[in-house]
C-alpha cells in the first residue's frame, strides 16, 4: 500500500506543475496561442464630405486656439469691366537719350537764330557783309530742321501721349530714379474694344502682391511684332512696388460700362491644391468648409471674387494651411 501512495504522488505531482506553467492569456487545450487584443474605442474624424462633394472639418475651440485659427469677413467689392493684357515696364534709356538730343538741337537751333537776328541788325547797319548773313540764314534753317527731326523721332518712338508733354524732362527724371515707371500693355488681336481704358491694375508675373495702379497715356506708338494687338501706355506714378525695366506684367484694363459687385477676399485666405485656390470659410463655431474660389482679378490686399462667396462670409486668414493639412491627414487615415 505505501508503494501505491508514493506512484500516485510520483504521477499527481508533474500533471500539477505542467498545469501551473500554463501562461496567462492561454485557454486550456490552447497552448501557444496569445488571446486577441480588446479593440480600443475609434476617435471619430473631424473631416466629413457631404453627399454633394463639400468637405468639412470639425474642430473644438482649443483645437483651434492650438493650431492659432484666424477668421476674417470679406466686404463687398465693386470692379469696374476690365480686359486682360500683358507687358511689361518699358526701358527708359532710349527715351532720356532722346529727350536729351531734342533738348540740345533746340538749343543750337535758338542760339543759330540768334545769331542770324544779330547779323540781320549789324547787315542793316552795314557792318556785316551779305555772304556772313546768308551764312547765318544757313546755319539757322540747318539747326532748326536738326531739331525738328529729333523731336519727330521722338513722336515716333514714343508717340504724342509722351513726346507731347510739357514735363516730359522731369518725367524722365522720376522714370529713371525708378520712382515712377512707364509701362505698356498689350491686348490680343481679337480682343473687342469700344472706347478707351480709364486706368489699369498692373499685377508683377513674378510677384502677384505687387499691384500697381496705371494712369492711362495713350496708345502705343507701334504694335507687338508678336501678339498683333493693340497696345497702351500707362504711367505708374508712384512706384511703390518697385517695378524695374524689363518687368514682365499682367494688365486689368479697366473700361467704361457698369461696374461688375462681389467680394475682397483677403490674399491671407487663399490656399492652392490640385491647381485651384481655395478657401476656408466658418458655417459654425466649430465647422469650416472648404470652398473653391475663381479669382477674377487682383486687388491692392486680395483679390475679387464673385460667385461662390458673399459679404459677410467668415474666412480662415490665419492657420488655412493647418486646416488643409488636417483635411489631407484625415483622408491618409480612412481605412482602405
Amino acid at each position: 500500500m505505501g508503494i501505491l501512495k508514493h506512484a500516485l504522488i510520483l504521477i499527481i505531482v508533474p500533471v500539477l506543475l505542467i498545469g501551473c506553467s500554463e501562461k496567462p492569456g492561454e485557454k486550456a487545450g490552447e497552448k501557444g496561442e496569445a488571446a486577441p487584443p480588446a479593440n480600443p474605442a475609434e476617435t471619430p474624424s473631424r473631416v466629413h464630405r457631404g453627399t454633394n462633394g463639400e468637405i468639412t472639418i470639425t474642430l473644438d475651440l482649443a483645437t483651434q486656439k492650438l493650431m492659432g485659427l484666424e477668421t476674417t469677413p470679406v466686404s463687398a467689392a465693386q470692379l469696374s469691366p476690365e480686359v486682360k493684357g500683358y507687358g511689361r515696364v518699358l526701358d527708359i534709356s532710349p527715351l532720356a537719350s532722346q529727350v536729351a538730343e531734342l533738348a540740345g538741337a533746340r538749343a543750337v537751333s535758338q542760339a543759330s537764330q540768334a545769331e542770324l537776328e544779330r547779323l540781320k541788325t549789324l547787315a542793316a547797319q552795314s557792318n556785316a557783309s551779305q555772304r556772313a548773313l546768308q551764312a547765318g540764314e544757313a546755319a539757322a534753317v540747318r539747326d532748326q530742321a536738326q531739331a525738328e527731326s529729333a523731336r519727330l523721332r521722338l513722336l515716333a518712338a514714343w508717340g504724342s501721349a509722351i513726346a507731347e508733354r510739357q514735363d516730359l524732362p522731369e518725367l524722365v527724371q522720376r522714370l529713371g530714379s525708378l520712382s515712377s515707371a512707364l509701362v505698356e500693355i498689350d491686348l490680343p488681336p481679337d480682343q473687342p474694344m469700344n472706347g478707351t481704358p480709364t486706368g489699369a491694375r498692373l499685377v508683377a508675373l513674378a510677384d502677384e502682391s505687387a499691384v500697381a495702379e496705371g494712369l492711362w497715356l495713350g496708345s502705343a506708338p507701334a504694335v507687338d511684332p508678336q501678339l498683333q494687338g493693340r497696345g497702351f501706355l500707362f504711367l505708374v506714378a508712384t512706384n511703390s512696388p518697385r517695378l524695374a525695366p524689363g518687368a514682365a506684367l499682367t494688365g486689368y484694363l479697366s473700361w467704361p460700362g457698369e461696374a461688375l459687385a462681389g467680394v475682397a477676399v483677403p490674399r491671407e485666405a487663399i490656399i492652392r491644391f490640385n491647381g485651384a485656390a481655395w478657401v476656408y470659410r466658418q458655417n459654425a463655431e466649430q465647422t469650416f468648409e472648404r470652398v473653391e474660389t475663381a479669382l477674377e482679378s487682383p486687388l491692392a490686399n486680395g483679390w475679387f471674387v464673385r460667385g461662390a462667396l458673399k459679404p459677410g462670409d467668415k474666412l480662415v486668414t490665419g492657420g488655412a494651411q493647418q486646416l488643409l493639412s488636417e483635411e489631407l491627414k484625415g483622408e491618409i487615415e480612412k481605412p482602405d
